[in-house]
């Protein structure tokens, strides 16, 4: 008798205590909508759309820690209780008509802070100008040539970070958000800890592997404290930042083996942009190597990301071995039916809202099934 097939992509996944009814994984995208870090009509209809998505998990777009700790003054936030009130009645909405879980990506920009919005040319803005403000750095190196100069934190600075990370992580679990990210990855403040690149310290923060470590195991450990055993907790990296000498795979082995020990429920591995000098060999599937490689060294879920774009690819990546589960991002903003068209193409069937099923082709029937709402 014939058996089945069974999607690998439609499988069910444990990160930590949060269960996933398929392994598509919506990645941060920032919105650039905020108004002084508060969420936005434009948050309700964009994380609404995606929420209806059939994905097994949405995660909201890097969001401050602190005003400073902001991408662009355009970027979201959860530093008080204004900023907190504004994500939840967007939460509120979208959970009415949702089940998806939602987790949120926790954030500061660091040296890479102060910017003008993509769509208004993106460059760093000076202290002194609108919309500007000094950033902050391990070293007093700033991203590219021509950039203000970042302040070196201190140990007191350092603290603060640490506190703002774990204020904001007590924020998103009284939202009732179901996962946090910390995002150590394209450049931000975590990862400029990390890279040799752009940490030039000399104290117990810089110089060493472990040093460098220290400060993203420090938040790592201080939010563990304070977020309960049912939300997940977990870290996007850049497994390489693509130019010699700087962060590499080895050193995210190593990081992904000192996260684990301490109770980490997944690792999202990203790639790059800490250093303008990086040659980043595009391509599909490109950090799906390197997400391979950390894998095959620890028990952690690992989320794979970066133009996995083709139903057929994400699913031969899981079936490999390489991921557990596929982040999709700026392929699901051009298609946020991306699960329902992969849920076709691989003979899966997943929820959705009654209110969409009569548009289930004829072609798939059987594609849908009634999700349950609010």
């Amino acid at each position: 008798m014939d058996v089945p097939h069974v999607s690998q992509l439609f499988s069910p996944l444990l990160l930590g205590p949060l269960s996933l009814s398929n392994r598509i994984v919506i990645a941060p995208m920032c919105q650039y909508s905020a108004e002084d870090g508060q969420a936005t009509d434009w948050h309700t209809i964009h994380l609404g759309q995606l929420a209806q998505s059939g994905a097994g998990l949405l995660i909201i777009e890097a969001t401050a820690v602190e005003p400073r700790a902001r991408i662009s003054w355009a970027d979201l936030g959860l530093w008080d209780d204004t900023t907190e009130a504004a994500l939840g009645k967007v939460l509120g909405t979208v959970r009415r008509w949702s089940n998806m879980p939602i987790g949120v990506q926790l954030a500061h920009a660091g040296r890479k802070a102060s910017t003008a919005r993509p769509w208004d040319g993106g460059g760093a803005i000076a202290p002194d100008q609108e919309h500007g403000w000094q950033v902050l750095a391990p070293s007093a190196l700033p991203f590219k040539a021509g950039d203000p100069i970042p302040e070196a934190l201190d140990d007191a600075g350092i603290d603060a970070v640490v506190e703002g990370f774990v204020a904001a992580a007590k924020r998103a679990v009284r939202l009732g958000l179901e996962l946090i990210e910390l995002h150590a990855a394209h450049g931000y403040l975590l990862h400029q800890f990390l890279s040799p690149l752009s940490n030039q310290r000399d104290d117990a923060y810089g110089g060493s592997l472990e040093n460098r470590m220290r400060l993203l195991l420090r938040v790592f450990d201080a939010v563990r404290v304070v977020v309960p055993a049912n939300v997940a907790l977990g870290v996007r990296i850049s497994a390489t930042d693509w130019v010699e000498g700087g962060w590499d795979v080895a050193q995210s082995i190593e990081l992904a083996k000192a996260l684990e020990a301490r109770g980490n429920d997944f690792l999202h591995v990203s790639s790059g942009g800490l250093d303008p000098r990086q040659q980043i060999p595009v391509e599909p599937g490109y950090q799906v190597p390197q997400a391979a490689a950390i894998k095959a060294e620890i028990g952690t879920p690992v989320i794979a990301v970066g133009l996995i774009t083709e139903p057929t690819h994400a699913e031969e990546i899981l079936v490999d071995g390489k991921a557990d589960a596929i982040g999709i991002a700026r392929g699901i903003l051009y298609d946020p039916r991306w699960p329902w068209h992969a849920a076709a193409a691989l003979g899966a069937q997943l929820p959705v809202s009654p209110q969409y099923l009569r548009c289930e082709p004829h072609e798939v029937r059987g594609l849908f099934k009634p999700a349950r709402q609010g």
